[in-house]
């Protein structure tokens, strides 16, 4: 049944989800992906769509920007239409120094400077973790692949402009890898909702060096990070 942010049907989302931020690329890899892909829902213009990928029926669903949009999302996906499986396929800026443009990221750890995070378990400071057997299948995918990956902690912000270098220069020295804004959240509402979880990010540029994918490379360069996180849902 419709939610207050999805206008989908009860049985119109797989239990196997990709989870992008933009609702643009949610819409290209539908259409680059998907065999006979549907649009279910896009209400505030937020789409997502249904398809097949060898058969297996996936979706494909954005989060928006942010840990509290993509709390509302993976948590409606979950409770009201069945998601048992979700990947999130985005951007990030690169933050350890040998993190190259291109690459992707699988997090296997998401810090956070979110009070989110505070709220979870009382007294506790939670860890945000994937499920391993998604980690391990995106990791072996990428490598029979060859395609370029890292495996490591992410930052998951609450702020996209931000002026701390100390901050910054503490996550390098603590080797995390990238910075993004939703993983954490993603893996919180996982561990709350007993699902598995996996962020897959594409590193668009790089905190420490001056350099960067332009708005269309960000736009077309997304198909070894969904392949990478098919290979994980599909396992």
């Amino acid at each position: 049944m419709p939610t207050p942010h999805i206008s989908a049907e009860t049985g119109d989302f797989s239990p196997l989800v990709l989870m992008p931020g933009d609702p643009r690329r949610a819409r290209r890899i539908a259409q680059t992906f998907f065999t006979d892909p549907r649009l279910v829902t896009e209400v505030r213009g937020i789409e997502g769509w249904t398809g097949t990928v060898n058969g297996t029926e996936v979706s494909v669903m954005a989060s928006g920007m942010g840990m509290p949009s993509m709390s509302i999302y993976a948590t409606e996906l979950v409770r009201f239409y069945g998601a048992q499986r979700i990947v999130r396929v985005g951007t990030a800026g690169g933050i350890a120094d040998e993190v190259q443009l291109g690459e992707l990221v699988i997090a296997n750890a998401a810090h956070t400077d979110s009070s989110m995070a505070d709220f979870r378990i009382p007294g506790v400071r939670f860890s945000h973790a994937p499920a391993y057997d998604l980690l391990s299948a995106a990791v072996d995918t990428a490598r029979a692949k060859g395609i370029s990956h890292r495996v490591g902690s992410i930052f998951s912000s609450d702020t996209f402009y931000s002026d701390r270098p100390e901050q910054t220069r503490g996550l390098a020295d603590h080797h995390t890898l990238a910075v993004e804004m939703e993983a954490a959240a993603l893996y919180g509402i996982a561990a709350r909702e007993g699902i598995e979880a996996l962020a897959v990010c594409n590193i668009t540029d790089h905190l420490f060096r001056e350099e960067s994918m332009t708005a269309q490379e960000r736009e077309t360069r997304f198909e070894p990070m969904v392949e990478v996180a098919l290979g994980a849902l599909m396992r």
